[in-house]
């Protein structure tokens, strides 16, 4: 069987693509835009910031001074015209190297600012520089100061790795964990229909698909499958209902033709009984058939009573056919069901043993399981299965209906039971009902109402 095409592609990993190409092709642009941008100049590296402040100390007087540190000894080996201003919040500064002229104004007044990045345009960029604050042992320090120089596509690298690069890995993860929720909860209201379109029987007919929590753009598909099924409910009652009746508008003329035919001395007509005999079982099995559709009312039916109430009726027609008959009873229990139905399943099984079984048949009784076996030639295997069809014959030529078995499977399948043909150990056919499901689990009827308390 080909698998259809998912929905998880079209509503999850298709918008996640676009998502994530999107996301990317943004980037990208970015990035492109940013470096086509005029810098303005080269950068001054950050780093030098904790650096330059990590060497301020105070002497005993306050005043700041600068403290030798091996980073700051590595620092001004890579920048020789390194040079840099100190001040605290008091307005007591340091400094080192050849300021600038333009920033001799910056003085005592460096703690009025907390951040800038100054590009120089002009070489050798001696005015580029960087001013933070930092948090230091003495206290918090402005520093304002010019180091190593950055490029402008260094520092857009640098900042799509540690600003962009998490916001895509946020939006990935954010979409691939919610994305498949939101669709399996928007799609629940799916799931619901289909087990309710599981749960559809046959012999349950009325049964609709609810439309409540079920998406728009599904809810139109929900309404025509309520009105399909609708229409098969009203084709099936328009057949019942034809069956019923011509069943029943059958039985009169039957009923005169055989009156006829019984009383008549002519041969030729008297042969015509067979067929009547055929057609008369056919029109019983129609209306068995028409009163199974309508259900019935389950019962404690004592299965050994009635295996014994039908082989009495039917001892006239096995003695005419030259055929015994015999009920064995090897364990009696109560069974629920419906006790005019399973009274038609042992008639047809044992009318079908005595047309077109051996000498004798035995109906046998064993709990809640009934057996009918007789020693005539055998049902062949490939054959077990298609019996149980409607109008379906063993032997085309045969004077039986075609439906007696489908009757049989009928009922026995609205006792939730199982009926199974095998061979018997000495040659004939075995056929076994197993009637062992419990009546509360019975399709197509109800059960009986418990008794009052007063």
């Amino acid at each position: 069987m080909m698998r259809g095409p998912s929905l998880k592609r079209p509503l999850i990993v298709y918008p996640l693509v676009v998502h994530l190409l999107t996301l990317l092709v943004s980037v990208l642009i970015l990035i492109a835009g940013a470096l086509r941008i005029d810098s303005g100049g080269p950068y001054t590296d950050e780093r030098i910031v904790p650096i330059i402040a990590a060497a301020i100390d105070r002497d005993p007087s306050g005043a700041l001074v600068i403290r030798p540190t091996d980073d700051l000894s590595t620092l001004q080996a890579e920048t020789p015209n390194l040079w840099f201003m100190v001040e605290d919040d008091a307005g007591n500064g340091v400094t080192f190297g050849t300021v600038p002229a333009l920033f001799e104004s910056f003085r005592g007044r460096l703690s009025e600012l907390s951040f800038a990045q100054l590009r120089d345009r002009t070489p050798p960029h001696d005015l580029a520089a960087v001013l933070r604050r930092e948090t230091t042992q003495i206290g918090p320090l402005t520093v304002l100061g010019h180091g190593a120089l950055s490029e402008l596509n260094l520092v857009v690298l640098l900042a799509s790795s540690v600003i962009v690069v998490p916001i895509i890995l946020l939006l990935s993860i954010t979409s691939f964990a919610i994305t498949p929720w939101i669709v399996r909860r928007a799609l629940a209201g799916m799931s619901r229909i289909a087990r309710e379109a599981e749960e559809i029987d046959p012999d349950r007919r009325g049964r609709r698909l609810s439309e409540a929590h079920v998406p728009r753009e599904i809810a139109p598909l929900v309404r025509a499958m309520n009105d399909a099924l609708r229409r098969l409910d009203e084709g099936h009652e328009r057949q019942q209902r034809f069956i019923a009746s011509a069943s029943h508008e059958l039985r009169t003329p039957i009923a005169v033709l055989q009156s006829k035919v019984d009383s008549s001395a002519d041969p030729v007509v008297r042969a015509l009984g067979g067929d009547l005999q055929r057609l008369t079982i056919l029109t019983e099995q129609l209306l068995d058939l028409q009163r199974l559709a309508q259900g019935g009312t389950a019962t404690e039916v004592d299965l050994v009573a009635l295996a014994r109430s039908v082989v009495a009726d039917l001892a006239p027609l096995a003695i005419a056919g030259g055929r015994s008959m015999e009920v064995q009873v090897l364990r009696r229990e109560a069974c629920l069901g419906d006790a005019a139905a399973l009274e038609r399943v042992l008639m047809n099984l044992l009318r079908n043993a005595i047309d077109h079984g051996g000498r004798h048949v035995v109906l046998r009784v064993i709990g809640r399981t009934l057996e009918v076996q007789d020693d005539g030639p055998g049902i062949p295997p490939d054959q077990r299965e298609r019996v149980f069809e409607p109008f379906y014959r063993l032997r085309p030529h045969s004077t039986g209906s075609g439906l007696g078995l489908n009757l049989v499977a009928e009922v026995v399948a609205r006792h939730n039971g199982r009926v199974t043909i095998h061979s018997a150990p000495d040659g004939g056919t075995i056929v076994q009902v197993d009637l062992g499901v419990p009546a509360q689990g019975m399709s197509g009827m109800t059960a009986p109402d418990a008794p009052g308390r007063g």
